[in-house]
């Protein structure tokens, strides 16, 4: 996630505890589709305007959003009853997002899981990322007016493979494209025990497949870092210049997303045990929380830090820490630390060929803000610390722009240092029982 929800749900991938389901309501419950308009501001360094076509089901029943989700052996993803799903319109006529809350177990901390939508020439739908399909959400996605053609999994991690089988069996004409190398955890099951069948593997730079005119794709297959390999396919689609990515980059807004519900956000505003914990010694009031817009964004403050953090140094006053984590595009600390780190030579590979090859100007990950306006020359500045974990600078970058990046790179992807400290001694700690590997290419650190 990130994005992320922990380096569980970024450096594994766990199997089930039972199956998930949706669950056909015997009363039938009316919602009636509003429009409104979003006003969004993303950039790396400049801001960008957008309006955002917004559609959600804002009077239908429960049963619009009932999806029963109780899996994930030790942390089941929320929310486990509910799901609301919002839709926009990234590029006019050509490009959807839907977006859902996902939340770590019973913690207050949620961020969003999206899954984009393309409209092929041929009229069909390419689907990225599945998420839960509710009643609400495939309304949503049927008013497209268009047959869902293709379904892809990116990856592998497990809050987005949940959805697959589940989200294909409502359209079995589809044809299911995964990413190589799927794994599970603690048991290595195989694609079928999560409802996944007759699936074809993304192959990188493959130009066989049906989208291959419009959508290109690469591959991230990494050595195994730890339990496993990590696996990422990121695509361009050419009409839009549109790169869509899954975990390889997110970009925090300031604001919470939509789709997350103001009772997870002011939970999370509640000075509970981990605001204690993490206090820095500070006396930790208990005044109730009321809900108003100051603590709906305390609340969206801490979850972030606590996401890309898992232990920040102060939840008491996540403002400082959260100023310098957001409104630029960057890798997520977690996944920087356990996974990009051990393998900054295939990593490095990766994103050098998509800035080489792709000349996007947006990007769409799976968690919060999108799309992102974003150039080559900002998405690798979000990978400079590979640099400095290779010890050299690449000899060549596709243009000035882009090694001017690089060098200011630092200061762009920096992370404040407190907030570093648990998930620096995370690493250590799993190198040190052999959990994680130190380093699996490149130069030891």
């Amino acid at each position: 996630m990130a994005a992320s929800l922990g380096s569980a749900r970024l450096y594994s991938n766990y199997s089930p505890l039972s199956s998930n389901f949706q669950q056909r309501s015997l009363i039938s419950a009316t919602g009636r589709l509003k429009g409104s308009h979003l006003e969004s501001n993303y950039g790396t360094k400049k801001r960008w305007r957008r309006d955002l076509v917004v559609a959600a089901s804002v009077e239908s029943g429960g049963a619009e959003r009932f999806y029963l989700n109780f899996t994930g052996f030790p942390f089941p993803l929320g929310p486990f009853l509910n799901r609301r799903t919002i839709r926009t319109e990234a590029v006019k006529g050509c490009i959807w997002l839907f977006e859902q809350e996902q939340a770590l177990g019973f913690s207050s901390v949620s961020t969003n899981i999206r899954m984009t939508v393309i409209k092929l020439k041929s009229g069909g739908l390419w689907v990225h990322a599945p998420i839960a399909p509710t009643k609400e959400c495939i309304q949503l996605l049927k008013e497209l007016d268009a047959p869902v053609e293709y379904i892809i999994l990116p990856t592998f991690a497990y809050e987005h493979k949940i959805f697959v089988g589940p989200f294909s069996r409502k359209f079995p004409r589809a044809q299911v494209w995964v990413a190589p190398r799927q794994w599970s955890w603690p048991i290595n099951l195989p694609l079928q025990f999560f409802g996944i069948f007759g699936a074809k593997p993304l192959i990188d730079e493959d130009d066989s497949t049906p989208w291959s005119d419009e959508i290109e794709q690469k591959v991230l297959s990494s050595p195994e870092v730890g339990i496993g390999p990590y696996v990422e396919v990121a695509f361009y689609h050419k009409k839009s210049r549109t790169l869509l990515v899954t975990d390889a980059v997110i970009f925090v807004p300031r604001q919470p997303p939509e789709c997350i519900s103001k009772e997870s956000l002011l939970e999370s505003a509640k000075n509970g045990l981990a605001v204690k914990l993490l206090s820095k010694g500070k006396e930790v009031p208990d005044d109730p929380v009321v809900d108003n817009t100051l603590n709906r964004q305390k609340g969206w403050e801490r979850m972030v830090l606590q996401i890309l953090f898992l232990g920040p140094s102060n939840l008491l006053e996540p403002t400082a820490s959260f100023a310098q984590m957001s409104q630029k595009l960057i890798v997520s600390p977690i996944v920087k630390t356990l996974v990009f780190s051990k393998v900054p030579e295939k990593v490095r590979d990766w994103i050098d060929r998509i800035a080489s090859d792709w000349k996007f100007r947006r990007i769409i990950p799976a968690h919060f803000a999108a799309p992102v306006n974003a150039s080559r020359s900002d998405f690798l500045t979000a990978f400079s610390f590979l640099d400095e974990l290779l010890g050299e600078r690449p000899a060549a970058r596709p243009s000035l722009s882009i090694l001017f990046s690089s060098l200011m790179g630092r200061a762009a992807s920096y992370f404040p240092p407190d907030d570093m400290k648990t998930l620096s001694s995370l690493d250590e700690f799993l190198v040190s029982v052999g959990a994680v590997k130190k380093t699996v290419s490149g130069r030891k650190r």
